[in-house]
């Protein structure tokens, strides 16, 4: 495959960027062939399904930025095709490989035996240069998924497709036609260099840093001891506000069904229909905003399961979320699906409309998102340290020893007002006493302390009490009496220490930051999207429409920390490379609660195979079920999974440098 090496931080330009689409547009008209079962304009579902396909993976020549490139792709086509498949019949997949390398196809959220799965190493050896595979399995289940390539960095590269299952007894929600709206990023660039430079300068596609500019523009809001103490806090940790994707529009060209911005994938509608699009985000490092302005957007699906209808202008969806969306157009007028990434550093667009060949409106980008000390896992310091301070015990100990403070819904080993409940002698290694930062972070919204000095301890039993004491010893953090006296601001001349001793434990060089109250986020919109006058979709707001099949509550916890070291680009659970970390191992039958602390400052989209993820969102049995849930920066939350397909199964992060950089575990049904 022959790439180019990036050209430094400037985006893209305008020039270069129509020269892309229009030739982009040539070359894939030229290829889409409708011999395969899927429609030439490549959203729209084939009209029936299916129970067998080939299908071929090998390069194939794209130019989406006027630079032409090899892609990865199935059938001569990137997406690879829409594959239509109906509940209740077994489907039998021929893959073939015409690469030169290995490869193979996982089939992102269905319910296949572990052999089928397709995830190389594991319960599967992946597919060699010349030779096919066949994957054969029922489906149990309905809705709208996707796959992708388990193999390196193909993904990246272009092999991933749309998958939709028609349910055995029809649709809840009534439509009138279908689309397909695929998200995905593209670069020029080869996957091996784009990680080799974030291990070199983990920031070095974010070229939206903090300047002279925007420090006049913030102290002339928020006033010029505010902005000075906000950049202290800031350096002194060795962070940046502005670090919201690894990879940004600097490198990135956004694709809506394989077509750049400029190209304009246009679906048709009739005055009237109700339209429901398959929304499937299948970048592999960036999540997206969705809305169409003017039209409001019922929301009927999540991750292929259907939910109670909720209303909305806009939501974020994670890297391989799935939503699907109703909307009804009721004027004769072409609507944009404008999509942003998070970073707001570029957008991928699309057209609804009554006739081909037109345009809707381009809406202004939304301001950029900053990085907050909420998102550094601060939440409750964020909202007020007499809070913490107040009554006693300021770290309250979950029964899994984690200490934490997150508001409703109570999480295990709290009541309903989250006071704890017999609270454990194990090592606390959350809340309040978790977190280690870089020296003199400066923490000025915390009186009479800085963090230069403070370590990261795993407190033992012997230091217990140090944990529970009254206010005035926060979780360890030695405090005077006029230390509380003002919560207001902060004197950075003392510094804060853990009584625990420091060889108990200390962050390892793959940690950068332990989160010392996080909380829960789930009622919050993301980063970007408070306050900015739109509906937009949360977590709470998803409910499923049937009680859950498994009404048994969890045998046990299993909490896991999600961590990452920035500065050298290197990401895991509860600080261990994928090297280095042992298998999670459950019980055929078993039902356990997941627990998720994220201690990094980005979202984490963490998806378990083989087995369905039951969000703990506050609706009881009527939990939504996910194959991906996204987790906040600085967010508690849990999930219900029953352990009832054995095997050896992947559990990793969503973004693909992240997982392919540490951020992955097997876990074991047996």
């Amino acid at each position: 495959m022959t790439f180019q090496p990036p050209s430094g931080r400037s985006v893209l330009s305008r020039r270069r960027f129509v020269i892309g689409a229009g030739l982009w547009g040539a070359a894939m008209s030229a290829m889409r062939q409708d011999a395969w079962g899927y429609a030439p304009n490549w959203g729209q579902p084939a009209a029936k399904p299916g129970t067998r396909f080939n299908l071929t993976i090998g390069h194939v020549p794209v130019n989406i930025t006027g630079q032409p490139r090899l892609a990865t792709g199935v059938n001569d086509s990137i997406p690879a095709p829409i594959l239509r498949w109906r509940q209740g019949d077994t489907v039998e997949l021929n893959v073939t490989n015409r690469l030169d390398v290995p490869t193979s196809i996982h089939w992102h959220g269905i319910r296949t035996p572990a052999n089928m799965d397709g995830v190389p190493g594991l319960s599967f050896a992946g597919i060699k240069p010349g030779e096919t595979f066949t994957y054969r399995f029922p489906l149990h289940q309905s809705g709208t998924y996707w796959y992708h390539s388990h193999s390196g960095f193909q993904e990246q590269t272009g092999l991933y497709g749309a998958l939709i299952i028609d349910p055995k007894v029809g649709y809840i929600d009534r439509f009138d036609r279908d689309y397909v709206i695929f998200l995905s990023d593209w670069a020029d660039v080869d996957p091996e260099e784009i990680v080799s430079t974030l291990k070199f300068q983990s920031d070095y596609y974010n070229f939206r840093q903090r300047t002279v500019g925007t420090f006049i523009a913030d102290a002339q809001r928020d006033g010029l001891e505010a902005t000075i103490k906000d950049r202290l806090n800031w350096g002194g940790m060795r962070m940046s506000p502005t670090d919201i994707s690894d990879v940004s529009g600097a490198i990135y060209t956004y694709l809506l069904n394989g077509q750049p911005p400029g190209a304009n994938w246009t679906g048709l509608f009739r005055l009237g229909e109700r339209i429901r699009l398959r929304v499937i985000n299948g970048s592999a490092m960036t999540l997206f905003d969705v809305r169409i302005p003017g039209l409001k957007m019922t929301v009927v699906q999540a991750d292929g399961n259907d939910v109670v209808p909720v209303t909305v202008d806009e939501f974020r969806i994670g890297v391989a979320e799935t939503y699907d969306v109703i909307v009804q157009p009721t004027k004769d007028m072409p609507y944009t699906i404008f999509v942003q990434s998070e970073d707001r550093t570029g957008f991928a667009r699309g057209t609804l409309a009554t006739r081909p060949g037109t345009a809707g409106p381009i809406p202004p980008m939304d301001p950029r998102p900053l990085r907050t000390m909420v998102d550094m896992g601060m939440g409750h310091m964020h909202e007020g340290m007499e809070r913490s301070l107040a009554t006693e015990g300021a770290a309250v100990q979950s029964s899994d020893g984690h200490a934490s403070v997150p508001p409703w819904p109570p999480l295990p080993g709290r009541d309903a007002s989250n006071q704890a409940v017999q609270p454990s002698s194990q090592a606390v290694h959350g809340g309040m006493t978790g977190m280690k930062t870089a020296q003199h972070a400066g923490m000025r919204d915390m009186p009479g302390m800085t963090m230069s000095g403070m370590h990261q301890a795993k407190a033992s039993a012997s230091s217990h009490a140090a944990h529970t004491a009254k206010a005035g010893n926060m979780a360890g953090m030695n405090m005077g009496s006029s230390d509380m006296a003002s919560m207001s601001g902060m004197d950075t001349g003392q510094s804060m220490t853990m009584n625990a001793p420091e060889t108990e434990f200390m962050l390892g060089p793959e940690e950068q930051n332990r989160a010392m109250s996080p909380i829960d986020r789930l009622g919050e919109p993301g980063a970007g999207l408070e306050n900015n006058g739109r509906r937009v979709l949360t977590y709470r707001d998803l409910r499923a429409r049937v009680p859950g099949a498994d009404p048994r509550p969890p045998s046990r916890d299993i909490t896991l920390h999600l961590t990452g070291n920035m500065q050298r680009f290197i990401w895991g659970f509860d600080g261990k490379k994928f090297s280095e970390a042992d298998p999670i191992h459950l019980r055929l039958g078993e039902r356990v609660r997941f627990i998720l602390i994220n201690d990094t400052m980005m979202e984490h989209p963490i998806h378990l195979h083989g087995l369905w993820s039951e969000l703990d969102n506050g609706h009881g049995k009527y939990r939504p079920y996910k194959h991906t849930i996204t987790v906040k920066p600085g967010e508690q939350l849990s999930y219900l999974v029953t352990a009832d397909e054995p095997g050896m199964w992947a559990y990793h992060c969503h973004l693909l440098y992240h997982m392919d950089l540490g951020m992955f575990r097997t876990v074991v049904v047996s």
